[in-house]
């Protein structure tokens, strides 16, 4: 069966052609919203939402541009929803606190799985726009748009997350120097 005749069988609540299309895109997806989620539980409870919402405004997509481009769209404004809903974007400053200059980690310093898991224990408002500048190449003015906030923010949030990760490798490093 094409992509086309599934995504058709979905759009008449198919539940043999939903179970199909979530099996084909869970992994992906579950990727996606394990980015913007605390951990691997929230995750979960992420892309269960998120395929809610995708079975419910699937008949909205109208096979322009990529379906997964689409699915994955889904997946990061049904989180962001959550965060939004929570109130986890509270401008507390909308003063940037330094120049936005990238942090440069070499492979040989920490591993993947290490930076990871210190993105992961940002402050909400922090991994949300660190993920969507970074890993999502959303420009500030997007991520302001999708968040609620302002371009300040967005910025004053990039680089506070940034100043934090790289306080954590810094202290990561000074711990493997002295245990050498």
């Amino acid at each position: 069966m094409s992509l086309e005749q599934l995504i058709h069988k979905c759009k008449n609540n198919d539940r043999d052609a939903q179970a199909d299309l979530y099996s084909i895109y869970a992994k992906k997806l579950y990727a996606t919203s394990l980015k913007y989620s605390r951990n691997k539980l929230e995750a979960e409870d992420n892309l269960q939402d998120s395929f809610m919402v995708i079975f419910e405004k699937i008949g909205q997509y109208n096979f322009k541009g990529s379906f997964e481009g689409w699915l994955r769209r889904i997946t990061v404004n049904t989180v962001l929803q959550k965060y939004r809903s929570k109130g986890a974007f509270e401008v507390i400053n909308d003063r940037v606190l330094e120049e936005e200059r990238p942090v440069t980690v070499y492979e040989e310093d920490v591993s993947l799985d290490f930076l990871l898991g210190i993105v992961q224990e940002l402050p909400d408002r922090y991994r949300l726009v660190f993920n969507l500048y970074v890993l999502d190449d959303y420009s500030h003015q997007e991520i302001a748009d999708m968040l609620g906030i302002s371009q300040g923010t967005s910025k004053s949030n990039l680089a506070r997350a940034r100043m934090i990760l790289k306080g954590k490798v810094e202290s990561f490093k000074k711990k493997i120097a002295i245990n050498e």
